[in-house]
Order: structure tokens, then sequence, then C-alpha cells
């Protein structure tokens, strides 16, 4: 696996969504038109910001950019934020409410998600300070702000900005069904010459039109240099532009709510990444930390 193009570990600046999880679990199938049972818990969470804290806990200094309502779900998710040693320039908008995602969690910790991106949708209002993007640094990209036309502007004219000072990058496309209704071809064009793409397997044969783990990464290493692929039950694989894919299997865990483990393998792969440590490495620290997300109820254990 290649290692970024400096020697010393860069900073990262995360660009992407700072939402609050609202996370149902569910005692019986939804009874429709009357009550369920259920329980129910408020958490931190957005897909860049779960990943921003585990490139934190990863040993990375984190800058993240982001927009949030000026309410308290928006206070909240600053405050958590700095508890994690990350930098944030999050701009908080009046009239505008901060992003929530209701995630429903069955029996089997597997979840469904209604997502209102509230003032992610915003990114053009972000102030950028001068100074953030800086030559040998990394940029992460949410493929959430890619997927709306409002947040999708602003985005590319920061990535714009980081290939111009020589930052290396980094992709995750986060969820299939906004992916497929961008479509495989616009998202690629938008993230060409990135250096690591973290993606789920279903996410991953969108972008690569192919079936198999393998030939999926493999075949996305045309356009990445780095592939990361989470295959759930399966464990994980890596493959990098030229070289052969490697595998690991999953580590032992007991799975309690999988909000946010995808967010904690791509931190915690990229981490190790950017430390310039080996694909055997970099796939079980994403591993390691997806199986402690799993074992959890919300995106964020605690440390």
């Amino acid at each position: 696996m290649s290692s970024p193009i400096s020697t010393k570990v860069p900073r990262v600046v995360v660009l992407g969504d700072v939402m609050t999880d609202i996370v149902v679990r569910l005692a019986a199938q939804v009874a429709t038109f009357s009550d369920t049972p259920a329980k129910i818990s408020l958490s931190p969470g957005g897909s860049a910001t779960n990943e921003a804290v585990w490139l934190a806990r990863g040993g990375i200094a984190v800058d993240l950019v982001a927009v949030v309502g000026e309410d308290q779900l928006g206070r909240d998710a600053v405050r958590e934020l700095r508890k994690e040693g990350i930098v944030a320039h999050v701009t908080s908008l009046k009239g505008r409410t901060s992003g929530v995602v209701i995630s429903m969690v069955d029996a089997d910790g597997r979840r469904s998600m209604l997502t209102d991106r509230g003032a992610n949708l915003d990114l053009g209002a972000a102030r950028i300070e001068e100074g953030l993007f800086r030559p040998g640094d990394h940029l992460h990209v949410s493929g959430y702000e890619l997927f709306d036309e409002e947040s999708r502007l602003p985005a590319l004219e920061l990535i714009r900005q980081a290939d111009e000072v020589g930052m290396t990058k980094s992709i995750d496309p986060c969820s299939s069904g906004p992916l497929s209704l961008a479509g495989a071809d616009a998202f690629l064009s938008w993230t060409k010459g990135f250096d690591v793409c973290c993606a789920n397997l279903d996410e991953g044969r969108t972008l690569a039109g192919a079936d198999e783990p393998e030939e999926v990464a493999l075949s996305l290493t045309k356009h990445y240099q780095t592939v990361a692929l989470t295959l759930g039950d399966r464990g994980a694989l890596a493959a990098t532009r030229g070289g052969a894919a490697l595998m690991l299997p999953p580590l032992p865990a007991t799975v309690v709510d999988t909000t946010g483990a995808g967010d904690a393998f791509c931190g915690s792969f990229l981490a190790a990444w950017l430390h310039g440590r080996p694909a055997s490495e970099a796939l079980r620290a994403g591993l390691e930390a997806s199986a402690v997300a799993v074992a959890t109820v919300g995106a964020r254990p605690a440390r």
C-alpha cells in the first residue's frame, strides 16, 4: 500500500456533515398506524463527523469544516467535537435547523435511516479560514456533500483548492441509495484522482459495476490509488493500484447497533494509512474500530 507524499503525518481537513442520530431499537415489527415498543436514544452523529472522531482517536490532527443550525443540537455537536480535540470550523446559521437522522435498528442490529440534512446543505455558507488548506496535508470528503447540488458545488470548489496546494485526498461514498441516484460515472468524475476510497461492498458494487469483492476493489483502483472495502460478516479487504487485494476476516463482536460501523472503519483505516502503516495493519485498525462501534448503541462509543 502506498504511503502519503510526505514523511510527516499530515493534518486532515474533513469536509462534511454534522448530524444528530435518533437511534430507535425496535422491540417488535412496526405496527402500521399504531404503537410499536422501542428503545430510543439521542447521540451525536454524521458520517464525516464520526470519521473525524476516529481519525483523532488514531492520533491525527483534525480540522472539520461543516455547517449547523443555530440551535441546541448544533451547539451540542460542536461541544462534542471539541472534547475529542478536533478543531471545529463549524458555521451556525440562523433560521436553519441542524441535521438529524432517525436510525431504526432491527433485532439483528441492521439499520434503516430517515435523513434530514438540514443546515448541511448550506456548505457554501461555511467560513473557510485563510491557510486552512496547506501543502502536504490531507483532505477527507464525505460523499454526502456531493449528492445534493446545494452542497456539491461548494464541495467541488474546496476540493479544487486542496488540489491547488498539493494535498492528498480521500473519499467515503457513504450510502448506496443516494450514490445510485447521483450515478456512478458522475461520482467517479467528481472524485477523480483521490488517493483513498473507503466504501462498503454495496457502494463499491455501485461504483465498479462488478459483484465479487476482489473484482470490485481492483476495478476501483483504476480511479483511486488505494481502495478499502468493508464486507460485513466477511471482514474487509484493501487493494492498491498495480497490486493484489488483501483480505482480513472480521473480529469477534457482539452486534447491538451497526450505526457508525463503516465510519469507524474508514476513520481508523485512514489514520493508519496516514501514519504510513502497511495494508494489513490499516485493515486491522479499521476492523478493530468497527467491532467496538457495533457493540454499543450510537455511532461513537465512549473512549
